[in-house]
């Protein structure tokens, strides 16, 4: 008996490294980057609405940027006020799941209500990104039951690190191309000082910020993964 409870806890500690393997970091079958052909790439925050969001949308505007904002559903029923004025700057609105946390913490009966929330539920085409990118077993499962494809990213600005903004921007230059998909979050401070900084580049390059659904994102491939994770092994 007792070595079949370990083979069993083995057996679920080995598929859940698969899954985190195959679904985050090579992130097989979600989708990733857009075609390369225009020159244009996606802005993607994480975990709003949140404090620095009012200030977000100032900047966006300034420089003509449209972008794509991962609600978690209770930022956003306590903040409806500001979901609003992300949808009325013509910002694209997906979620983040209800609550911000990882999927390997959910017990499948939590993280069916966590993924099916949406701040658009009428909309058909509907996104999901879990927090921190995390799968539990059944994640693409029920993303699939629940009617929204998973969408992750191409290029992380690892704005939650302190770091000065100018060597997050000096990090980031290299994975600035056509069809990038950048990942920042609503909420620190730093990300604003980064964008201040990164919005005239782009501009500069001739790289206009647009929103996910304009850039067609692709699902993302075995060589696109294999790509995909080891960006994210050498960043560490």
């Amino acid at each position: 008996m007792r070595r079949r409870v370990i083979r069993a806890g083995l057996g679920l500690l080995l598929g859940a490294l698969l899954t985190d393997v195959l679904g985050r970091q090579l992130g097989l079958g979600a989708l990733g980057g857009g075609p390369a052909q225009r020159p244009r790439l996606a802005l993607t925050f994480d975990d709003g609405p949140g404090p620095q969001t009012e200030r977000l949308l100032e900047l966006l505007a300034q420089h003509h940027a449209s972008a794509t904002f991962f609600l978690t559903g209770e930022r956003a029923e306590a903040q409806p006020e500001l979901v609003e004025r992300l949808r009325a700057a013509g910002h694209q609105l997906e979620s983040h799941g209800y609550t911000h946390r990882h999927a390997a913490l959910l017990l499948p009966w939590q993280e069916w209500p966590h993924l099916r929330w949406h701040p658009e539920p009428a909309r058909t085409a509907r996104l999901y990104r879990p927090p921190w990118g995390g799968h539990s077993l059944l994640t693409r499962w029920l993303a699939r039951r629940a009617g929204v494809q998973v969408a992750l990213w191409t290029a992380e600005s690892r704005d939650w690190l302190d770091l000065a903004p100018e060597t997050l921007l000096d990090r980031l230059r290299p994975q600035l191309r056509p069809g990038a998909v950048l990942l920042l979050h609503d909420g620190p401070k730093r990300t604003l000082a980064l964008l201040e900084r990164l919005l005239p580049e782009l501009e500069a390059r001739g790289l206009q910020a647009v929103r996910l659904d304009d850039l067609s994102p692709q699902r993302i491939g075995w060589s696109d993964g294999w790509r995909r994770a080891r960006q994210m092994w050498r960043q560490g």
